[in-house]
């Protein structure tokens, strides 16, 4: 599995450890006996053979995190396990500040070239202390000791005591509520209801069945639902039923779990329906055998807990081992149980049947059972407000019943209950059997970089919408996207999106996406570390202190206090804020964050006066939102310092103008939001116009100066016809001027959309107004929807000739078309120092 997406970008440091080369060169022809105590070439050398080495140790590292979390349920793992994160967090950081101090050499130019690893060294070492080697000796001593605990090694496959063996046999003593559901079942499997049928098993002659009617293949039925619900359960019943058990001629259950046999399944049918071992060794030899026993009884296969590994190879193995069940006898069915919706698409042939939680009625007796050991037990009816209050957050899922009954059943004093009520799942301390551990399996099978997509995604609250195309924005900016060729990063988020979809870590509900409560509580569970939800002012005080994920959702009631404290959590990576900052009680709050949380990714804001300067420190930043409407004069100047930057989403929000210099967002690639008037220098035109034709869709009036910059050619890339949402432009020339330049085809190249309300056209030294300014030949042919104020200063001794092609044709005129271009057309002749209304 490639490992390369975790850290955006980390293989793009081609050229950064040439470019230290190349300073180490440069110092030695340019360093005055200050700089070169400041920064010696020895240093720089190492510099670069400790960030090589710590970069060629990640991949490793993020091996033995994927393999430790098959074993975090041992205390040993579970409390390294943190540690390495935290260093590994740590070393992506590093180096992915010293990218962005690459970018600003490469941005900026040679001027600046020294500087920047100056400021770079100050902050990697003080005195004798080094943050790259202490870093990279972390690294060292945690994996040592995870490694001597025997992480390495084949594929993890699930401990038996987290995933024990199934068979037909119910361990329940009684079923709760699924009457409904046993019946559905029972008539898709294509049994006859009571009284259609014989009542005993049928015996059949062997004339007989080759006699009865064959199917090419054997239908499948697949039962999904979520870990926990009762899938297994369900199906254990179903086998219990007598006139199921008369129906099929053999029943066979097979415990398949995450190691799809198809060898060993292939041995347990011929036994099954043979009644003799299966001797060949070869697999083709089993099939063979195995194809000749199918036709001879009408059977009942039931597959139970099925995982993706059982699509490997785009699905081969599934359809290796389902290669013999043909011309099987009709009536003949397989079930399969399985948690994941991707795996009930593929190898169903019948409709899966989606299994949800207990209704409320039913649930309650069962939980009183969980609990007390008895349905019908009389409990007090302050315990049974409280436990009723504890039932909608175990959404009607048994094992999530169990869970809480044991948790329950210590002491029945109310106080302990109420403890219970008031903590989330995910804190409270559970079995290797119980509901979140057995959930967290369905996670452990996720590759590494899905793993973090998913578990980034505690930071959000239940019931939370999810969009995907945001959420996948996101993912990417937090670096946990993985390159694929030329596929933009955000396509390659939104496949990732609906992988989780298919493997039931999302679901569709009434058009949007959430996630189940219990999967948000697995959630937590695994990034309880990384992740935290401020949800009132005491939470302030639980974040962990190395958390990377923090949310505060808006009902938190915070002081000025509580938002400052969280720069003591220097490590943060994303912030969701989802309390207004826009009040002057509040807004000093964002300054101070900026200032001291330098490693933000992600920073969501609700509402906001403005953008602090100090916003230039986030030199890691690659996605701003700000979600309310708000209006700002302009932008920090330290704003186009934010060279990582790849999305700012700010769509109701409308600023007065761009800073200078925003093409040195070289990441750039979404810009959301109005800036009503926008100043574009010609003489600049490469990263202007890249700007307002890739980003900005907002602007209603568009200034366009240093026209005699341009060549026709490079006018045309403004493609302004286009630009619908224009509603005045104005082009302006001045003594600027270039070899290619000719005046009359570059303002011929500026037609503006047919809906512009006003042209302003200032400086223009041709001799002649274009074709789409004179509306053809006749006025009544102009192109435009509506005729637009226009205003003309024609900076020659030629005036004359533009006014006679302007007004050729309108003189004595009368009629509708005249009046209406005359009452939306004023030329006016700045050079003649007069003006002609019409």
């Amino acid at each position: 599995m490639s490992l390369f997406g975790v850290i955006s970008g980390i293989n793009e440091f081609g050229n950064l450890f040439q470019l230290v080369i190349s300073v180490v060169s440069y110092m030695r022809s340019q360093f005055s006996g200050s700089e070169e105590k400041q920064l010696k070439e020895d240093v720089v050398l190492q510099l670069q053979s400790d960030l090589r080495c710590l970069r060629e140790t990640l991949p490793t590292m993020y091996n033995i995190i994927d393999q430790a979390e098959w074993r975090s349920h041992v205390p040993c793992v579970e409390q390294l396990l943190p540690n390495l994160k935290d260093a590994v967090y740590d070393a992506e950081d590093l180096l992915d500040e010293f990218k962005w101090y690459e970018l600003k050499v490469e941005i900026e130019g040679n001027a600046t070239q020294l500087s920047p690893f100056i400021d770079l060294f100050h902050s990697i070492t003080h005195g004798s202390f080094n943050k790259v080697a202490d870093i990279q000796k972390r690294l060292s001593n945690l994996s040592s000791q995870l490694e001597k605990m025997g992480l390495h090694g084949p594929t993890p496959r699930f401990d038996k005591s987290l995933r024990p063996v199934t068979t037909s046999f119910c361990t329940e003593p009684k079923i709760f509520g699924r009457e409904k559901e046993l019946e559905e079942v029972v008539r898709l499997l294509g049994v006859p209801t009571y009284g259609c049928g014989s009542s005993s098993k049928r015996k059949r002659s062997s004339n007989a069945t080759n006699n009865e009617p064959r199917v090419a293949f054997v239908p499948v039925l697949p039962i999904v639902g979520i870990g926990g619900v009762g899938k297994t359960t369900l199906a254990q019943e179903i086998t219990t039923l007598q006139r199921v058990e008369s129906h099929f001629d053999k029943i066979i259950w097979i415990c398949v779990s995450d190691e799809f046999d198809e060898e060993r399944f292939t041995k347990v049918l011929i036994k099954s329906l043979s009644g003799k071992e299966a001797t060949a060794d070869n697999l083709d030899d089993l099939q063979q055998i195995l194809a000749a026993e199918v036709g001879k009884k009408r059977f009942l296969l039931i597959l139970d807990d099925i995982w993706p590994n059982a699509l490997n190879d785009d699905g081969r193995c599934w359809r290796k081992f389902c290669g013999p069940l043909t011309n099987v006898l009709r009536g003949s069915v397989l079930i399969v149980t399985t948690r994941f919706a991707e795996v009930a698409d593929v190898v169903g042939t019948m409709n899966p049947f989606a299994l949800q939680g207990l209704k409320d009625d039913v649930f309650w007796d069962f939980f009183k059972l969980c609990v007390f050991g008895s349905e019908d037990y009389h409990i007090d009816p302050q315990l049974e407000q409280i436990g009723r209050s504890i039932i909608p957050k175990l959404k009607g899922t048994p094992l999530a019943a169990k869970t809480i009954g044991r948790l329950l059943r210590k002491s029945i004093d109310p106080a302990h209950w109420n403890d219970i009520l008031n903590s989330e799942l995910w804190q409270l301390k559970q079995q290797e059997s119980d509901i979140l551990p057995a959930l967290r399996l369905s996670y452990m099978y996720l590759p590494f970089n899905l793993k973090r997509c998913f578990s980034f995604c505690a930071t959000y609250p239940k019931d939370y919408n999810f969009d995907k195309s945001s959420l996948a924005e996101i993912w990417v900016a937090e670096g946990f996207v993985e390159p694929q060729g030329s596929i933009p990063l955000q396509h390659i988020g939104g496949q990732y999106f609906e992988d989780l979809v298919n493997l039931s870590f999302f679901q569709k509900l009434r058009g949007k996406y959430v996630i189940h409560d219990l999967m948000h509580d697995m959630a937590q569970l695994v990034a309880k570390e990384d992740c935290f939800i401020a949800k009132n002012a005491s939470d302030i005080e639980k974040v962990p202190q190395n958390v990377r994920h923090l949310s505060i959702l808006r009902s938190c009631n915070l002081k000025l206090s509580n938002l400052l404290s969280l720069c003591k959590h220097k490590k943060l990576r994303t912030l969701l804020c989802n309390k207004s900052l826009g009040s002057e009680t509040l807004y000093p709050v964002m300054d101070y964050w900026f200032s001291g949380l330098r490693y933000l990714r992600v920073v969501f804001c609700a509402s906001t006066k403005g953008l602090p300067e100090s916003i230039g420190n986030l030199k890691h930043l690659r996605y701003l939102e700000i979600s309310r409407g708000c209006h700002f004069n302009s932008f920090p100047s330290s704003f186009c310092s934010l060279y990582n930057l790849q999305i700012f989403s700010a769509r109701k929000c409308t600023f007065g103008r761009l800073p200078r210099g925003v093409s040195k967002l070289v990441n750039l690639h979404k810009f959301d939001s109005t800036i009503p008037k926008m100043i574009v220098n010609a003489a600049d035109w490469e990263d202007e116009i890249r700007f307002i034709n890739n980003f900005n869709q907002h602007t209603r009036d568009l200034t366009i100066y240093n026209l005699g910059a341009i060549s026709k050619d490079r006018a045309a890339e403004a493609e302004l016809k286009k630009k619908e949402y224009l509603n005045s432009l104005t082009l302006r020339w001045s003594s600027l001027r270039c070899v290619e330049h000719n005046e009359i085809e570059v303002l011929q190249t500026l037609q503006p959309p047919t809906s512009i309300k006003s042209v302003h056209i200032e400086g223009y030294p041709g001799e002649y107004l274009p074709s789409w300014f004179r509306g053809c030949d006749r006025p009544e042919d102009m192109s435009f929807s509506e005729l637009p104020a226009a205003t003309v200063d024609n900076n020659n001794d030629r005036a004359g000739t533009i006014f006679s092609l302007l007004t050729e044709g309108l003189m004595g005129r009368t009629d509708r078309t005249y009046n209406k271009y005359c009452c939306l057309l004023m030329i006016t002749f700045f050079s003649l120092c007069s003006s002609f209304h019409f």
